[in-house]
């Protein structure tokens, strides 16, 4: 199995500003913990955040939130990019949709997507049905994923788990396998 961590709306908005609670900020050391052991094992990392448009059907929902070239639709700092690590847009729930991930991974060789990130019930939802549906095996550290209430983060890691085949896990146990078994390094685009 060769894995990419994704690392999903980990963007201001989702962690202090207007979609912000404290429940989230829960994830940012195990996530943090586990990116530094992914790329000194030679895991890929992506981050794909929303980069909304007024005109997206989320703002229907949501209200404007991360809006594209704004402060709010950063990184937090905490987990900022590093040199190699790729960075994508989205704007809707999946990080599949119209991103151009699809063809990274498997320009990668990867055929198993660790996700991480903000919420279980929704966008890491999401993004596992695209990554079912493409054929990737998909591993959740349940540490380092996180919903608006501890329902929803439960219910989300349930049906991961039970309507994708989701391996659940944690982030150290995660980081002990590739420890165990690194993988090759890859160039990012």
């Amino acid at each position: 199995m060769k894995a990419a961590v994704l690392v999903i709306d980990m963007l201001n908005d989702f962690v202090t500003g207007k979609l912000g609670n404290e429940r989230v900020r829960s994830v940012i050391e195990p996530i943090r913990r586990l990116l530094e052991r992914a790329r000194a094992s030679g895991v890929p990392v992506v981050y794909i955040g929303d980069a909304h448009l007024p005109s997206d059907p989320e703002m229907a929902v949501w209200g404007p939130h991360a809006m594209k070239g704004t402060k709010e639709a950063e990184t937090i700092p905490e987990l900022a990019p590093q040199p190699g690590d790729t960075v994508l847009e989205k704007r809707t729930y999946s990080a599949f949709y119209e991103t151009g991930l699809d063809l990274l991974l498997r320009s990668l060789g990867v055929d198993a997507v660790v996700i991480t990130g903000l919420h279980t019930n929704i966008c890491c939802r999401h993004t596992a049905a695209d990554a079912f549906t493409h054929g990737y095996k998909i591993v959740v550290p349940e540490d380092c994923v996180n919903a608006f209430t501890e329902e929803e983060h439960r219910e989300g890691i349930a049906y991961l788990r039970r309507v994708y085949g989701a391996r659940i896990t944690t982030s150290e146990e995660l980081a002990r396998e590739w420890e165990r078994e690194p993988q090759t390094a890859a160039t990012t685009a």
